[in-house]
Formats: C-alpha cells, structure tokens, sequence
C-alpha cells in the first residue's frame, strides 16, 4: 500500500516505522516530516501540515490508498472533511468531532451528558471573575487549562493566588496560544495513565495502557512538558481498572457522540486518572498521544497497515493483537531551555552514532547540515527500547545516551521508575 502520513514529529515518525513493520511492501510517505525520518528510508515531502489543496493533490497524483493524520491542528481545523470532499480516503475524526481536543468545553459537555467521572470545574472568559472565584474557593492547588490546541502546554497547576493571577493573565489578557477562555478544574491527586483507542462509529479497539512523564526534570519537577517519556505498559495499574476504563469511560463516551450526531473515525485518548474515588478523565484528545505512540505501537503484532485499511473501510475487526510480554521504554531527548525557550541550531550528533545503535530512534524536532544533526525546537528525538524489564530497558537506553549526550541537550534519568 502506499500511505502518507501527516505531521513532523516523533509520534509521526514512529507510526511510519509502524507501518513499514506492518508490510515490507508498505510504500510510506511523511508530510512534511523531519530529516531524520530519512536515516530509516522514509520518504519526506516538502509539504506543511496545513497545506491541505497541496497535500491533497500528493495523494491524487501519487495513488495513495489512504493518509493518516498524526497531530491535533489538522483536524481541528477540517483536513479529513477536505480530504473526503475530494474522494480521498483519510484516518482521523472530522473537523466537529475534532473539537472534542479543540474545545475543552465541547469535551466537558460531553462527558456530563454521558455520565463520565471528571473533575469539577468552571469556565470563565472574564479575568476579573476567574480570579474572584480562585479567591472563593481558596483551594490550591488548581488546575488552569487554555480551553484550545496549546501543543500540550496549555494546561498548568498551581499553589497560589498570585501563581493564578500570573497565569490568567497570560491566558486571557495576553492570549497566549490564542486563548479566549479557561477551564479552572479541580486538581486530582492518583496515578496517571494514558488509554487510547482505535474508534470507527460506536465499535472501539483498545490500545495497551501506557503512562508519560510531563514534568521537564527527574522526580516530576519543573515545568509540564510535552511528554518526557513514556512506558508501556504500566504495571501500577490492575487490569480490572483498564476493563473499569472501558466500560465506564470509553463505551458511554462514544456512545453519547453517536448520540449527539458526532461521528468519529480515527483515535481517541483517554488521559486517566486513578484517584481514591476511582477513575477520572483529565482530557480527552483526537490522535495519538505523544510520546505514549512511540512505545504502544511497537507492541503491535497484528498488521498496522491492515488495520486502519478496515477501519477506513467499515469492515469488521475480529480481533487486534499485542505483545504482552516485557517493557517498551522511551526516553525524549529535549534542547537546553526547553520547555521556555529552546537553544536552536545546535549540534546534538553525528548522523551515523543514531544509525549504528540497535535501539529505535524516532526523530522529531532536528535540522541536518551534512553529517551532523542540529536541535530545530524543543523535544528533539526519543530513543526506545523493548526489554524484560524495567532495568533491563533502562539501562539499554541510558548507555546509548551517554554516548551521544553534549551541552545542548539534556534529559529525564527516571522515566519508567513509578511504573514498577
């Protein structure tokens, strides 16, 4: 088959390494992709993400079976309904079920509607009354969320007033990441998790749970990330939890979009979380999550490719198979001042040290110049392994990293370590 995937990232990366696994045969195209990508044959097209007439037209001119879309933007603002105006076949929800991840109040909405534990919250517009009603409920910390795509630094805890009125601020006065509103929720105290989903109408395809580290240093300090790391699967977590997951999370949930009319082809991530009340839902997003893409689907034994085919095509999915033995660890290398204000064009390694090691690499935010790479924005690449255990993981990853590892990168020495 020949298959264009969208996006530039390691996500992307690593569902075009899946694809390529799935069938020798498989033709993969990644738009635009990274430099990178190319150290493992994967063909790179100079077209954004958001180029959709230009994007489509590949597709046409080049007989691809069907596109997958990777990250949030693109479907929040309508690629798969352009896609399908065209005749052509695309992997991801429509541009109204993409406000599931593009309106944080959509999701709410929802969840209410379907009886689906959440946090409480507020949504407010006005940063005189956001902070009136911080100061009633005198209750930190809090959570403090942009209520739109924010690339997964939208969402911020915080201890204090003046922590609050600093942020909302930002938010609502400056309009960082275009905000316009915030969701002020409840913080939840309980271990996190991350359960995505392969969904076509009201039939859903679990995926192995996984969980990613979002703090930018080790022990969970420092600023949320995009995901440091990620583990698969996670251990902590009883698998009459993930089966409680389904039923009273992921089943009533797409149950009530059909309900509402929203019709939904593509992923659904559940960030979860397990509280002394039980399971409730921090978020709710329209693709794969980003770094847990880059351990799950290397779990996957049955054919990728064939799968999303199926699903596209309304066929019947008897059954999906995963690996269930050992541990898939990733570890995200980021550039120094990430998650602030990432050091660009630096060096970060020859080409030839990621292609010689036996560790998957994928690559996201990196520029080349000859042999050398060179840092292009905050998380740079993830190096994974697949072991018998956690040490085993561990220690495979982290050798290679020191041996690549300068002054213009850093990252986390701990991911995996609270998921014994």
């Amino acid at each position: 088959m020949k298959i264009l995937v969208v996006g530039s990232g390691a996500r992307e990366d690593a569902i075009c390494q899946a694809l390529q696994r799935a069938d020798r045969f498989n033709d993969i195209f990644c738009a635009p992709g990274n430099p990178g990508m190319k150290l493992f044959d994967i063909q790179t097209i100079g077209i954004n993400e958001s180029e959709f007439e230009k994007l489509a037209d590949f597709a046409l001119d080049n007989d691809i079976d069907y596109t997958i879309v990777g990250p949030e933007k693109p479907l929040v603002e309508g690629i798969v309904d352009y896609f399908q105006s065209r005749g052509l076949k695309i992997f991801g929800p429509n541009k109204a079920a993409a406000q599931i991840e593009g309106s944080k109040t959509f999701a709410k909405d929802l969840m209410a509607k379907a009886n689906v534990p959440t946090a409480f919250f507020q949504e407010f517009t006005d940063f005189g009354l956001a902070i009136e009603y911080i100061e009633k409920k005198n209750q930190f910390p809090i959570v403090i969320k942009a209520n739109g795509l924010a690339s997964g630094k939208g969402v911020f805890i915080v201890n204090g007033l003046d922590e609050s009125i600093n942020i909302l601020h930002k938010l609502l006065e400056d309009h960082q990441f275009g905000t316009k509103k915030v969701i002020i929720e409840e913080y939840l105290v309980g271990e996190e998790f991350s359960l995505m989903a392969f969904v076509n109408g009201t039939n859903f395809y679990p995926m192995p749970i996984a969980q990613d580290y979002k703090r930018a240093l080790d022990n969970d300090r420092g600023m949320n990330t995009g995901g440091m790391g990620a583990v698969c699967p996670v251990d902590n977590i009883d698998s009459d939890v993930v089966y409680q997951a389904y039923k009273d999370v992921l089943k009533p949930f797409i149950k009530q979009m059909d309900t509402d009319g929203v019709s939904y082809t593509g992923i659904l991530y559940a960030g979860l979380i397990l509280t002394t009340n039980g399971i409730r839902v921090i978020e709710f997003n329209v693709r794969f999550g980003d770094p847990e893409t880059e351990v799950v689907l290397p779990r996957l034994e049955s054919d990728f490719s064939k799968v999303i085919a199926n699903l596209l095509d309304n066929v019947d999915i008897d059954d999906i198979k995963w690996r269930d033995e050992g541990i898939d660890l990733g570890v995200f290398v980021a550039s120094k001042g990430y998650p602030i204000e990432p050091e660009i064009g630096l060096p970060i390694g020859q080409k030839i040290a990621f292609q010689d090691t036996h560790l998957k690499i994928d690559f996201a935010s990196v520029s080349e110049n000859g042999d050398q790479l060179f840092s292009n924005g905050g998380r740079l690449y993830l190096v994974t392994s697949h072991a018998r255990n956690l040490q085993n993981a561990q220690d495979k990853i982290y050798s290679f990293l020191e041996t690549v590892k300068n002054e213009n990168v850093f990252y986390r020495q701990d991911i995996g370590n609270n998921a014994k």
